[in-house]
């Protein structure tokens, strides 16, 4: 097994990684976001995508994601753990609160979301019933349960397009969808990852309360303090999940 981690905002390196090596690599959809980092955690191979870029310099609308999923097969990963940093909509997702979500809805817009791009002899119309898969996700809430981590087991990801956050209305509406919690680069990584046969699924923490629900303006300040207090939680399941696959 070998196992692709996707840093979002907050998890720019892996702490524990041993045997490490770098390499900057090319797709037939360009450069990913950054050099992958390759090496093992608690007797798994691992590699190591920072979505923004190791300096955080590319905002959603602008990464590479058909770069970065292709990538990531190409280094040979059968599963991809997405971590990201969210705002909550749901009183249940709290700030600092962890989500493994089931379901997303996708309201990016003039992303590149697909390998269908005309080059193919027939466009691939994957099945996206469950977006995140089932038996990943229950790895993943076994090792927080190992990690004596509390999780929300469910919960829908709304995928907007930023990198503005949203307006009370528009999270109202998400609320009125059945969302969850709101981030930005939801999609399409998890269809990419599907169009190629990769196992995906996600662990976001909860940074703010969305649009309407905060008292006050939400501040980059108030968001990277939280994001401090509760990657460690995520590295913390991460390497959790990397033990139980390895005595798997």
């Amino acid at each position: 097994m070998k196992l692709g981690i996707i840093g979002g905002s907050g998890l720019y390196d892996l702490p524990g990684l041993g045997n490490v090596s770098h390499s900057n690599v090319l797709t037939a959809w360009g450069a990913p976001s950054a050099a992958l980092t390759r090496g093992e955690l608690q007797g798994v191979e691992l590699v190591f995508l920072p979505r923004h870029g190791s300096n955080h310099h590319l905002p959603p609308h602008l990464i590479n994601y058909r770069a970065n999923i292709a990538a990531l097969a190409e280094a040979g990963v059968d599963a991809i753990i997405a971590t990201a940093a969210v705002g909550g909509i749901e009183h249940e997702a709290g700030t600092g609160a962890i989500v493994i979500p089931t379901q997303v809805i996708d309201y990016t817009y003039g992303r590149e979301h697909t390998y269908s791009d005309g080059t193919q002899p027939h466009p691939q119309h994957v099945d996206f019933s469950d977006p995140y898969a089932p038996r990943l996700r229950e790895a993943l809430l076994a090792a927080a349960n190992d990690a004596g981590i509390a999780v929300r087991a469910s919960g829908v990801y709304a995928a907007t397009q930023g990198p503005r956050l949203e307006s009370a209305a528009e999270i109202d509406r998400l609320e009125r969808d059945g969302c969850t919690i709101v981030g930005m680069t939801g999609m399409p990584e998890a269809a990419l990852a599907r169009e190629l046969g990769i196992d995906y699924a996600n662990i976001s923490l909860v940074v703010n309360p969305a649009a309407g629900r905060a008292k006050g303006e939400i501040t980059m300040a108030d968001i990277e303090r939280e994001l401090k207090l509760g990657m460690g939680r995520i590295r913390s399941v991460i390497a959790a999940l990397a033990a139980r696959m390895g005595r798997e």
